[in-house]
């Protein structure tokens, strides 16, 4: 019923209804392309949102550098959450990073993304996830909404997620917002 309601909102409109629910809110972001729109909205509802980056230590330069600005210019709340193990020693441990058909793979993701990100939600214990997914993105998520559940309960938010990339474009533009591809 919510999803009904919220689809024809703008996503700082659905921002503000999850803020609304008064309970504990997060976004995450990978700083990778148009991220800067989702985390300028945050901005401009709630500066002081618990920000979660599961920096994996493999990002380019590039993506440093731009989640650094983003970082200083929102004042972000910003929790930096890495995995256990650093990139160079996974590297020599696994010759780089697997192929994705590699039984290695299943390990490095683990590693690099699902362990640090359950060390962050164990410990930032949220209600509310907001996230930058969009609908067009991928095949899987044509059958999601706005809003999902998950089974322990986590309400998981994507403000922009009717976006599409030319809006997502437009925005960044209309705001002079940088974006970072690499």
């Amino acid at each position: 019923e919510i999803n009904k309601i919220l689809k024809n909102k703008l996503p700082i409109e659905i921002v503000q209804w999850a803020i609304s629910l008064n309970k504990k809110v997060i976004a995450t972001t990978n700083f990778g392309p148009n991220e800067a729109v989702l985390l300028h909205i945050i901005n401009k509802v709630n500066p002081k949102m618990d920000i979660l980056w599961i920096d994996s230590g493999y990002n380019t330069k590039a993506t440093y550098l731009f989640s650094q600005k983003l970082i200083e210019n929102f004042k972000m709340n910003i929790h930096i959450y890495n995995p256990l193990i650093s990139a160079k020693r996974r590297d020599a441990l696994m010759n780089g990073i697997p192929d994705i058909q590699s039984e290695l793979h299943k390990k490095f993701t683990y590693q690099v993304k699902l362990e640090p990100f359950q060390r962050a939600m164990k410990k930032l214990k949220p209600q509310v996830w907001l996230t930058a997914i969009r609908k067009e993105q991928t095949s899987f998520r044509q059958n999601l909404d706005i809003v999902t559940e998950d089974e322990k309960g986590l309400l998981k938010v994507a403000p922009v997620f009717y976006f599409t990339y030319a809006e997502m474009r437009n925005y960044l533009k209309k705001n002079n917002l940088p974006n970072e591809e690499d």
